[in-house]
């Protein structure tokens, strides 16, 4: 056992184990928006709809903070972003606690999904500083393992402490995030190096020669996405001209809409079937049992094998068990679909962090998270959208579309696994040239 967690945790960096303990922190104690919505229906009167709108503000300011941090990771760097983000949440949950108009609660809202979501491309890109790129595998599986614990461990206390007071409830999440932020403050140095601040032209800062598919070589030879370009935009612009990324980020998108299901669209038909809400509430401790316990044991698993081969397998398991709920009417049918489906998203965890970080040039980390993270809030916005029309005109059908949703994935992910490879290798001879020019 003592071997085993070695080869798990070692060999990463003091900074890094900062980095993931405040995570930790952070997500354990963040369940003042898990009760968003029944904190202003229960004690500020309001209404459903008008609840919901409430909340959205939310989603909508961290939309705007995740490009936000991205810009300022990389402008500012990792700490400054970090510390801002942490004490301005702080500000944020304790305003939250005390205000009671509703206009003033909506604006708080926004500003708490602004300050929270600021964080998280500043928290990759600092990981990514600190970790050689033969460790970040492990780092990130490890990143992720830490995220669903503090989740399952949010979840818990957040039920617990509803019932005994909610202003309390978002004075504890204010106090978790003020502790990381000292946690940061004092430990976490500044891990963004001065030559990171002017991005030069490379030959992987833009893809607006590359051929539309993005999948293939260049007319004379040169690999997709790593031809030189005549001037580099230098910021976004680069991101958005980045083909290979935006291919890599598209198939990040369709992964989160398949597995958002999960907490969209799974309780509607679950409450089709007759089941009761207990019984969702089975599925997704399961699916949080199952990576809480499991994830650890992933790096062993996919260490050694190409990473589009293993998103591949990957989305083909997300898929498959969402398609099983075509037949299932039961429980027991529902449990063991949540648990296919679980084991996808815990085999494309470590790769999909690890791609993101590798695809990412020195100068403009931050920005690429930004936009990578973006997947997530669009589609916590699709999934319902989309997905409630499915089932409501499709029917079972629905969970087929999602299968083959999966399947088509997989399918070009290990299309795309070469130019990505290509543009990796061509990063690295760069960043290994900067350094020693450095």
């Amino acid at each position: 056992m003592r071997a085993w967690l070695r080869d798990t945790a070692g060999g990463l960096s003091a900074t890094y184990w900062y980095l993931w303990t405040g995570l930790l922190i952070n997500k354990v104690g963040g369940f003042a928006v898990l009760f968003l919505s029944l904190y202003l229906t229960s004690q500020r009167g309001a209404g459903t709809a008008q609840a919901g709108l409430i909340v959205g503000t939310y989603g909508i300011g961290g939309l705007l903070g995740t490009l936000a941090g991205g810009v300022l990771t990389d402008r500012w760097g990792r700490r400054r972003t970090l510390l801002v983000s942490h004490f301005a949440t702080v500000a944020a949950l304790a305003l939250l606690a005390f205000t009671t108009p509703l206009p003033a609660i909506a604006a708080l809202c926004a500003l708490l999904g602004i300050a929270q979501s600021m964080a998280a491309p500043a928290f990759v890109a600092a990981i990514i500083d600190v970790t050689p790129a033969e460790k970040r595998s492990r780092a990130f599986n490890l990143q992720f393992w830490a995220l669903n614990l503090g989740l399952a461990g949010a979840s818990l206390l957040a039920g617990l402490l509803a019932q005994w007071s909610y202003q309390g409830l978002f004075l504890i999440d204010a106090a978790c995030t003020l502790a990381t932020g000292v946690l940061i403050a004092w430990k976490v140095p500044e891990t963004l190096r001065p030559a990171m601040f002017s991005p030069t032209p490379s030959a992987f800062s833009t893809a607006s020669t590359d051929p539309p598919a993005s999948f293939s070589s260049a007319s004379d030879g040169t690999p997709a996405g790593t031809r030189k370009p005549a001037t580099s935009p230098g910021g976004l612009g680069t991101v958005l001209t980045d083909r290979i990324f935006l291919v890599f980020v598209g198939l990040t998108l369709i992964q989160a809409l398949i597995y958002t299901q999960a907490s969209t669209i799974v309780p509607l038909a679950m409450h089709a079937d007759g089941l009761s809400p207990s019984a969702y509430g089975a599925v997704v401790a399961l699916g949080g049992a199952l990576i809480v316990v499991g994830q650890l044991f992933i790096p062993r698993l996919i260490d050694g094998r190409r990473k589009a081969r293993v998103l591949a397998l990957a989305l083909l398991l997300n898929g498959a068990g969402f398609a099983a709920l075509a037949i299932a009417d039961h429980l027991a049918l529902y449990l063991t679909a949540a648990v296919i489906w679980t084991l996808g998203s815990m085999l494309a965890a470590p790769p999909n962090a690890e791609i993101n970080s590798e695809l990412a040039p020195l100068a403009l980390r931050g920005r690429y998270q930004a936009v990578f993270f973006l997947t997530f809030p669009a589609a916590s916005f699709l999934a319902p959208s989309l997905g409630g029309a499915g089932l409501q005109y499709l029917g079972n059908a629905h969970w087929l579309v999602i299968g083959a949703l999966g399947a088509a994935a997989a399918a070009l992910h290990l299309m795309a696994g070469p130019p990505r490879e290509r543009r990796v290798a061509a990063i690295r001879s760069e960043t290994s040239a900067t350094a020693n020019v450095a």
